[in-house]
């Protein structure tokens, strides 16, 4: 299983690439042969970037779905809008797709936080907004989200 560590902050050029932290890379590095997925969030204002092989998997389940149920074929087409594969050049250099940088609001300054097997991609005001929002609910999330135990009955 794939499980990223760590959120790392740099900055994107005129044509959208940003330079991979070499942290972030080291871990990264089994999977760069395979390459990337990149997509817009479902929930948020940003990008996920895929490694190939959870994209994968990901793409295993939603083939799953009947695609002749209306509401599943809606949001297959949703969340595959503007899925784009990418690479991350010898250099660690990843460039972010035009219309991906704008649909997320990148700007110069950039945060990939890393959540589990993906890795977001957002413009760095709206990743400490989304913080701060969150930030004071988090305890009441973190109970209901994480507070039982898989055996629990209660």
């Amino acid at each position: 299983m794939i499980s990223f560590i760590g959120t790392y902050e740099c900055k994107a050029d005129t044509k959208g690439r940003i330079m991979i932290p070499v942290t972030l890379k080291n871990q990264m590095a089994p999977l760069l042969s395979k390459g990337f997925v990149i997509k817009r969030s479902v929930f948020q204002p940003c990008l996920e970037l895929y490694p190939m092989e959870e994209w994968n998997l990901l793409m295993e389940k939603m083939n799953k779905k009947n695609r002749f149920r209306k509401r599943n074929n809606d949001f297959i087409r949703r969340f595959s809008a503007g899925v784009k594969p990418v690479e991350i050049d010898s250099t660690g250099r990843l460039l972010i797709p035009k219309n991906l940088v704008s649909i997320a609001g990148i700007k110069k300054e950039v945060v990939l936080s890393s959540a589990i097997n993906i890795i977001e991609i957002w413009d760095k005001d709206g990743y400490e907004k989304v913080l701060e929002e969150t930030a004071e609910n988090f305890a009441e999330l973190a109970e209901e989200v994480m507070g039982e135990d898989e055996g629990d009955v209660s």
